[in-house]
């Protein structure tokens, strides 16, 4: 389990650090269209993690209440 949790973490750390190189390219070089992708892509990334941690406090409310 612990090994899945730090790839699952390694895949979004990965994914924001190339977000992020995105979004420094875009402003380096002045394109307004990549700054745009670049920050719909992060806004992306963030609500997926809002996402991710809402649904799992719902299953473990699901289970507890299993129980």
């Amino acid at each position: 389990m612990l090994l899945r949790q730090t790839l699952n973490r390694l895949i979004i750390l990965g994914f924001m650090v190339l977000v992020g190189y995105c979004l420094a390219k875009a402003i380096n070089s002045g394109s307004i269209m990549g700054i745009l992708f670049a920050v719909v892509s992060l806004g992306a990334g963030i609500y997926f993690l809002y996402l991710a941690a809402k649904a799992k406090e719902e299953i473990e409310l699901e289970t507890e209440e299993a129980s």
